[in-house]
């Protein structure tokens, strides 16, 4: 009787481990999230992704030139750029893929990047604004702005509106900005952008960088209809990145308590790519420009993400702080 109640219970705790091995594989299935199935090539196409040097940045980077892409990274590290470069190009047998320096926390540095590219490169067909940071400390640029609005918004606003031209003479083209489902909830503080008159707060300042990344796609997308430039905004899951340095900074045993469990509900880089290379290389999204979205698929954002005068207005606000003139 012992022998047989042991051989039952056994079998117990064996079903209830493998339906709990098979619920963690589809929860990781699901956490996944879709995958680029487009095999469109990019042979003759030029791709300048910034931040690309780790992360989803370099997973982006590897694609595009797995694709035959000529792909420029904009990174501001040059060191740690040219070494993931030098990785790519063995990896994928692509030579044709360039490290150029691009710090987005500096406007000076972002011209003269947009410079050198309109004096050095024929064409570009697809502009990935990747970079960011998140939930830093209030630190301020050298253009006296705060770091999350400045290098998640500001930057990247600055830099595709100084390759338009360069965008609409390649067309069909197309940019693509790196957003956050992070945007709901955000909020464009009009009367105080850079948190000047109101207590700093990281995560607050990091919806509203995300929420501008929405809002710029969208009035981007109005602004070029008819040229052969689409533009779209995304959010990439939740990655294992080093995006989040700065949270574990302030909660150190945060990164230890949370390593096995992100594993398992946080997306590998490659994973995170994947709705950036949907919208880099998918067949027929055109007709989607302005669109938001997540796992490989149009996602309503949020109502702040839909407002078309709010739009408007970030894009008029950001031209001024940034000294942007349509003679640019």
């Amino acid at each position: 009787m012992r022998g047989e109640a042991e051989r039952g219970a056994l079998a117990h705790y064996g079903a209830v481990a493998a339906v709990t091995l098979l619920s963690l594989l589809v929860l990781r299935r699901w956490i996944a999230g879709g995958v680029c199935r487009s095999r469109t090539r990019l042979d003759g196409k030029t791709v300048v992704i910034t931040g690309a040097n780790t992360g989803i940045g370099k997973e982006t980077v590897r694609e595009m030139a797995r694709r035959g892409a000529r792909v420029v990274m904009a990174c501001r590290d040059l060191t740690r750029a040219e070494k993931a470069a030098e990785e790519i190009r063995r990896s994928t047998g692509n030579g044709n893929v360039v490290v150029r320096h691009l710090d987005l926390a500096s406007l000076f540095s972002v011209r003269e990047f947009a410079k050198e590219y309109l004096a050095t490169e024929h064409r570009l067909d697809i502009l990935i604004n990747n970079a960011g940071v998140m939930m830093c400390p209030k630190w301020r640029t050298e253009d006296g702005y705060e770091t999350q609005l400045a290098v998640n918004h500001l930057g990247h606003f600055l830099l595709t509106n100084l390759l338009l031209g360069k965008l609409k003479s390649s067309a069909p083209s197309r940019v693509i900005n790196v957003s956050s489902i992070a945007h709901k909830g955000g909020k464009i503080h009009f009367d105080d952008l850079c948190f000047d008159k109101t207590p700093y707060n990281s995560l607050v300042s990091y919806r509203q960088s995300k929420l501008a990344n929405v809002l710029f796609s969208k009035e981007l997308a109005r602004r070029t209809k008819g040229t052969g430039v689409s533009s779209y905004s995304l959010h990439p899951g939740i990655i294992r990145t080093e995006l989040s340095r700065h949270v574990e900074t302030w909660f150190p045993l945060l990164k230890a308590l949370l390593f096995i469990p992100s594993m398992l509900l946080m997306k590998t880089p490659w994973e995170g790519a994947q709705t950036s290379i949907y919208c880099a290389v998918t067949e027929g999204l055109e007709e989607k420009s302005g669109c938001y979205f997540s796992d490989c698929a149009v996602k309503k954002p949020a109502a702040e993400g839909r407002d078309d005068l709010a739009a408007l207005r970030l894009w008029e606000v950001s031209a001024r702080m940034v000294g942007f003139t349509e003679e640019d």
